[in-house]
C-alpha cells in the first residue's frame, strides 16, 4: 500500500479506516546491527495494524518492499529443536494421511533452511523448496533439499506447471502472513496442486493475538494475521476451499488448515464448522472485538518498562534471551536499550556478534550467560519459555530467574 494513496484491504479491497494498533515507527525486526553499521542512521518504518470492516483481516501497510525483508535473511528455522520435532511429525502425519511416496511431489513455499522438507527427503519423497532468502536457501541445498530462489505468486506457480512440476501436497507455514499481494500469492497454490492435492497452511491464529495480547507477534514482515473467517474468504476467491483445521500451540496459538481445489471429492470436517462457531462466539465477526486492543497493548508495555525500572534501581541485572524479531518488536515500542537490559544471547551463529535492530543490544551466545551471572533472564521468544528453560536449567543455580514478557511481565518460579 503506498503511503500516498488511501490504504485498501489487501483481500478484498475495501478501504482501511479502523486501526488495531499504532506501534509507531520501528526498524525491520530482523534487520540485524554490525558493529560498522553502529554509528549509521537506522531506518525505522511505520508500524501501524488496521482492521478491514468488510472481511476482518488485520493487516499492516505495506511500507516495505519484500525484497527488503527477505532476500537476506537471519532467521533460520533449524535452530529451534522443538520447531523442527513439530516439523517431522508433521510430515509422518501427511506421509500417512494423504498416502506420499516415491512417485509424489511435496513442494513448501517458504521453506528456508529445509527444516520440514527434509523430513520428507528421509521418507523418499520428492520435494521443492521455494524461498526468497538466498542464504538460508544455500544451507537447504547443502543438506540435500532442492530448493529454489524466488518469491512465490502466480507467475511462479505456472512456470513451474509448465515445466512439468505438479504438487500433490504443497506447505505453507507461517509465509502467508509474510505476503503483501495476498491474492497473487493464494492464486499460485491453485495454479500448482494437482487434481487432488492438499495445501496445509500454519499461521498464527489472531483469537490468540488478541487473548494474550501478543502485540510483539506484530513487525514488518507481517504484513497480515489471519483468522478462519478471513483466510477462508480470500481462499474461496482463488477456487480453494478450507475441508480441516486443527489447532497448534506453535508461536502462542497457531491455526493448520488443510485446503484443496474447490471441486476435490475431499469432503469437510466438522473441525472446520467447530472453529468457525468457536470465531464467531468470540466476535471475530465483528469490528468492535477488535477495538481497545491498544489499550491493553499499553498496559503490556508499561509491565515490562516497570520491571526492568526496578531491576535497575535494586542493582539487579536483567539478560535477554533469543534475538528474535517478536522480541525486536516488544524492546523498541518499549523502549528498551542497553541500560535496561545488558545483551541478549542466541543459539544462531548468524546472530551471534551482532547487535539487535533499534534497541542495540549486544548479541552473544548463550554461554556468555554462565560468565556474566545476571539475575533475570528475560525470555522474548515466550512462545518457546518452557524449551529454553531446560536448555538453559543450570543458571538458577546462582539464583537466576526466568522473565515472561507477555501478556504481562511475569517472574517463573
Amino acid at each position: 500500500m503506498n503511503a500516498q494513496r488511501k490504504p485498501s484491504c489487501r483481500a478484498c479491497a475495501a478501504s482501511l479506516v479502523h486501526t488495531f494498533v499504532d506501534l509507531g515507527s520501528t526498524p525491520l525486526a530482523n534487520s540485524f546491527v554490525t558493529a560498522e553499521q553502529l554509528g549509521e542512521p537506522e531506518p525505522g518504518y511505520p508500524l501501524h495494524a488496521r482492521v478491514c470492516a468488510e472481511c476482518m483481516l488485520v493487516q499492516l501497510d505495506e511500507v516495505v518492499p519484500p525484497d527488503q525483508i527477505f532476500s537476506d535473511y537471519a532467521y533460520f528455522s533449524s535452530y529451534s529443536d522443538s520447531w523442527v520435532a513439530h516439523a517431522g511429525r508433521f510430515a509422518h502425519m501427511a506421509t500417512e494421511r494423504f498416502g506420499l511416496g516415491p512417485e509424489s511431489m511435496v513442494v513448501e513455499v517458504g521453506s528456508n533452511d529445509g527444516y520440514l522438507l527434509r523430513h520428507f527427503v528421509g521418507a523418499g519423497v520428492n520435494v521443492l523448496g521455494l524461498d526468497p532468502a538466498a542464504n538460508v536457501a544455500a544451507t537447504a541445498q547443502a543438506s540435500g533439499v532442492p530448493t529454489k530462489v524466488c518469491f512465490f505468486g502466480r507467475e511462479t506457480a505456472e512456470k513451474l506447471r509448465a515445466e512439468g512440476l505438479v504438487a500433490d501436497l504443497v506447505v505453507g507455514n507461517n509465509v502467508v502472513a509474510h505476503v503483501p499481494d495476498l491474492n497473487d500469492f493464494v492464486s499460485g497454490f491453485a495454479s500448482i496442486l494437482s487434481s487432488d492435492g492438499v495445501l496445509s497452511l500454519e499461521f498464527p491464529h489472531i483469537l490468540r493475538l488478541l487473548e494474550g495480547v501478543q502485540f510483539d507477534t506484530i513487525y514488518h514482515e507481517h504484513f497480515s494475521y489471519f483468522s478462519l473467517l478471513s483466510l477462508e474468504r480470500v481462499l474461496a476467491e482463488h477456487g480453494l476451499r478450507i475441508f480441516d483445521v486443527q489447532e497448534l500451540p506453535t508461536h502462542g496459538g497457531s491455526l493448520r488448515v488443510l485446503a484443496c481445489l474447490a471441486q476435490s471429492s475431499r469432503g469437510e470436517l466438522a473441525s472446520v464448522a467447530g472453529l468457525r462457531a468457536q470465531e464467531s462466539a468470540a466476535g471475530l465477526d465483528r469490528l468492535e472485538t477488535y477495538q481497545g486492543f491498544a489499550d491493553k497493548v499499553e498496559l503490556s508495555r508499561q509491565s515490562l518498562r516497570h520491571f526492568l525500572d526496578a531491576a535497575r534501581l535494586e542493582g539487579r541485572s536483567v539478560v535477554a534471551y533469543g534475538a528474535a524479531a517478536k522480541g525486536n518488536t516488544l524492546l523498541n515500542t518499549v523502549p528498551v536499550g542497553v541500560d535496561d537490559i545488558a545483551y541478549v544471547v542466541d543459539r544462531s551463529p548468524e546472530k551471534q556478534g551482532r547487535f539487535l535492530p533499534g534497541s542495540h543490544l549486544p548479541i552473544r551466545s548463550p554461554d556468555h550467560v554462565r560468565l556474566t551471572k545476571p539475575d533475570f533472564l528475560l525470555v522474548l521468544p515466550w512462545n518457546l519459555v518452557h524449551e529454553i528453560a531446560d536448555q538453559m536449567c543450570d543458571v538458577r543455580e546462582w539464583g537466576c530467574r526466568f522473565a515472561v514478557p507477555i501478556p504481562t511481565l511475569e517472574i517463573l518460579e
